[in-house]
């Protein structure tokens, strides 16, 4: 599905990317004949009509448009000799130029400041404005982004033909613990969903940046995030994979919390269970517990994939009774993260012969038969305090794994479909050879660029399904759905 060229030089010329980027350049003795506004509408031509993000291709996309539209565009120039067409060699020239004014002095595997900055502009312009506070959820993951340059030795990094690309690892189509390596880069991303409770919306790409395999995908997304947020973006639930939440709190979750966010993740199995006890309450998945909570539901992991209803039900009359020995907020949390933790008997969720007044509820609750002889704090004071670093790594919105956390965390699937969409070759694919450019540069302008032209098409199809659905519901049908998958338990017999 092609973009429309009204559409893209709206975003482009919104975003104001092509006037700062031209306010970077040099003035030369001839005035250029292609603007960088030009070039990005080419590059955003050739990604939407499927081609590969080279240089040849965005030349063949401006000269292939109407008369008029490369007259006005500059594609078409009036010299003393007459009309002249662009070059293949003033593309080049043009692409050399804003690569080197967007590049950083010392190349480190990361963007320039000034570079996310610009593409940072050009993805928020291509989000109409009716959905830019239509939620303030996003999916993050990370996916490969596999070099042009062919790989050097892993003991001569920062050799060869793309001295910023890496050695990486990653998990396609194979087993974790297996996986392979790839030489290039991250791209880490930001999609937006659609807020618990809230209206469904467009799975539009609200940020992304691209570092080194060197650097830490998780680590880069913070700063853009941050700067989101900094931008008047409300940050909301962010939903994320172990992949993240298994990295330090100060690397992750501590920053994410410092501008409001709600973390929904899932955890890595070394963090899950109990690790380790506050003033004698246990610490459990990101919660502090009762010292006698029944051990078997402090082991509870989250529901396998293809669980029936009858092990959901069951699952979740349990992760309901774990709720019930846990520590509950007291008062609400201070400035600096502090938070005042109540016993779960004090506040009548079980009953406790150490908490007379909680063996006055009736029997339906939990009870605890056997109390310490020699409580501990949690036991004998009303209150606890916990600080900001407990239970800082695994910390989180909902109770985990919870059938509201379930529930919530089930929306993070978008960004697993935006990684299919980048790798789809049927609409053009981030594999090796998509971009034969080195460096980060030009590779973060065209991921930007195809980000552009994904969340168009993701609106277009967006657009089609609501005016689909107010059809049918003029017309007195249901609206559509999707048939479900025919999966091995629900195929019939097999044919003689």
């Amino acid at each position: 599905m092609s973009v429309p060229l009204a559409v893209i030089e709206q975003i482009v010329s919104g975003s104001g990317v092509a006037e700062a980027i031209e306010l970077m350049l040099p003035a030369g003795v001839r005035e250029r004949q292609l603007k960088a506004g030009t070039l990005l509408t080419g590059m955003m031509l050739a990604l939407a009509d499927g081609r590969p993000a080279h240089l040849t291709r965005v030349l063949e996309a401006l000269t292939g448009l109407p008369e008029d539209d490369q007259k006005r565009l500059g594609v078409i120039a009036q010299w003393k000799k007459g009309p002249h067409q662009l070059t293949y060699r003033q593309a080049e020239h043009t692409h050399r130029l804003i690569r080197k004014a967007l590049a950083k002095e010392n190349p480190d595997g990361a963007p320039a400041p000034g570079l996310q900055r610009l593409c940072d502009q050009l993805t928020e312009a291509s989000i109409p404005p009716e959905f830019k506070d239509a939620s303030t959820s996003l999916a993050v993951d990370w996916t490969d982004v596999e070099a042009w340059a062919r790989a050097v030795p892993a003991s001569s990094p920062g050799t060869g033909a793309d001295p910023e690309a890496r050695w990486g690892h990653r998990n396609v189509n194979r087993a974790i613990e297996e996986g392979e390596m790839f030489f290039g880069y991250y791209m880490p991303a930001a999609t937006m969903v659609n807020d618990e409770d809230g209206p469904v919306v467009p799975e539009l790409v609200r940020r992304i940046t691209v570092c080194s395999s060197a650097h830490d995908p998780a680590a880069a997304l913070i700063p853009v995030l941050t700067g989101m947020a900094a931008s008047g973006g409300r940050p909301g639930d962010i939903l994320a994979d172990s992949g993240f939440s298994y990295r330090a709190p100060g690397t992750w979750a501590n920053p994410l919390r410092g501008i409001g966010a709600q973390l929904v993740v899932d955890l890595h199995p070394q963090d899950r269970g109990p690790q380790g006890t506050h003033e004698g309450a246990v610490i459990c998945n990101g919660n502090l517990y009762c010292p006698q909570t029944p051990k078997p539901l402090l082991q509870l992991i989250p529901l396998p994939p293809g669980a029936t209803a009858a092990d959901a039900a069951a699952h979740d009359q349990q992760t309901a009774e774990l709720s019930r020995y846990k520590l509950g907020l007291h008062a609400a949390q201070d400035a600096d993260g502090r938070r005042r933790l109540a016993c779960p008997a004090a506040m009548g969720k079980i009953r406790c012969p150490l908490r007379p007044a909680s063996m006055k509820l009736e029997r339906s609750r939990p009870e605890i038969l056997a109390p310490p002889e020699n409580p501990q704090a949690c036991c004998a004071r009303k209150t606890i305090t916990a600080g900001p670093d407990v239970a800082a790594k695994t910390r989180q919105k909902h109770d985990y794994p919870s059938a509201a956390w379930r529930r919530s965390y089930r929306r993070r699937t978008a960004s697993e479909r935006l990684n299919a969409s980048v790798k789809d070759t049927a609409t053009g694919s981030i594999d090796r050879g998509w971009i034969r450019l080195m460096g980060i540069t030009p590779l973060m302008l065209c991921i930007s660029c195809m980000m552009v032209v994904r969340n168009q098409r993701i609106l277009a199809a967006w657009n089609k399904r609501q005016h689909d659905d107010a059809r049918h519901a003029a017309e007195g049908l249901p609206p559509r759905t999707r048939k479900p998958r025919r999966g091995p338990a629900s195929a019939g017999p097999a044919p003689p």
